[in-house]
């Protein structure tokens, strides 16, 4: 009778199958997903110098203006931010109040235009076939290559003939359309809309209209969040355009704040730190809002690319 090892000595031993994360690319992974103390170091240091402005802005904003001035730098909030909200609304050379109301439609009526328009525009040039497709987009381009600075006066001069000067829609209509915008757009619908799916919306009787507002535009929402965002920001924080074409009595916030800084003699700190403090919030209560969202549609739009 023969035993098992004479019949088959070199027999494979049986292994044991392998349990998932246990492979050399997992092991690998989670060695570098383990952070070493200095990248903690790092990150702290970056929280450290993105948040200690806008914490010591706003704790001058509680407390007098010769706290601005103090070494060491005060780091406690005061109790005066009541009595700098009723000077800031109170003064009459900034107009804090229609300032804020201004930078509210202004932003808000871009960013619903940008996204909206570059929408359509990106699809037309990323999905559609017509003559002279590819000349326009490299004419969209080269207007990102344009700064901004080189325009002022031609629109200057515009603004003057068109009789806005000073009005609200001098800074919305030439901002109705961002060439960044167009290029974002045409991009993603390039790599994040098949093909396949616009013909099947086509054979269905779908017109070309109705493919973009029921095929691409939900398709759209992870780039149209970050667009919406982007340039709701970029508009709030306008200055230079808003200086050069508005007027003390009807501003945009950033404007206002420009009027504290040239409305007295001495710099009140204390005063122009709140005007800031107020500027930001409603930027910084965006971002808390819409943050996870951001961060979930660009995650989605990632996948479905």
């Amino acid at each position: 009778m023969t035993t098992p090892s004479a019949t088959a000595p070199h027999a494979p031993r049986p292994t044991r199958p392998r349990r998932p994360g246990q492979g050399p690319v997992q092991r690998r992974l989670r060695a570098l997903r383990q952070a070493a103390p200095l990248t903690y170091a790092g990150l702290l240091l970056a929280v450290f110098v993105s948040v200690f402005p806008l914490w010591w802005m706003f704790v001058i904003a509680t407390r007098t203006t010769d706290a601005a001035s103090r070494f060491p730098p005060v780091l406690l909030p005061g109790d005066r931010f009541d009595d700098n909200l009723t000077r800031l609304f109170g003064e009459a050379s900034a107009n804090f109040g229609t300032g804020l109301l201004n930078s509210f439609i202004s932003a808000g009526t871009v960013a619903v235009s940008v996204v909206l328009f570059c929408s359509m525009a990106g699809f037309a040039l990323a999905k559609l076939r017509f003559k002279g497709r590819n000349l326009f987009t490299v004419a969209v381009v080269l207007t990102m290559a344009v700064p901004v600075q080189v325009g002022i006066v031609p629109l200057l001069v515009l603004m003057e003939w068109l009789g806005w000067r000073g009005e609200l829609q001098a800074v919305i209509v030439p901002f109705l359309v961002s060439g960044f915008g167009v290029f974002m757009m045409r991009q993603y619908v390039s790599q994040g809309v098949p093909d396949e799916l616009l013909e099947a919306a086509r054979i269905d009787g779908c017109t070309t209209f109705r493919s973009y507002w029921s095929v691409v535009l939900p398709a759209l929402r992870p780039a149209m969040t970050v667009l919406g965002l982007l340039t709701f920001m970029t508009v709030w924080n306008e200055y230079v355009w808003a200086i050069a074409v508005l007027t003390p009595d009807n501003p945009t916030v950033q404007f206002s704040i420009n009027q504290l800084q040239e409305s007295a003699y001495a710099r009140d700190f204390a005063l122009m730190f709140t005007g800031a403090t107020l500027a930001t919030l409603p930027l910084l209560i965006l971002f808390v809002l819409l943050g996870r969202q951001l961060v979930g549609r660009i995650m989605e739009g990632a996948i479905k690319a």
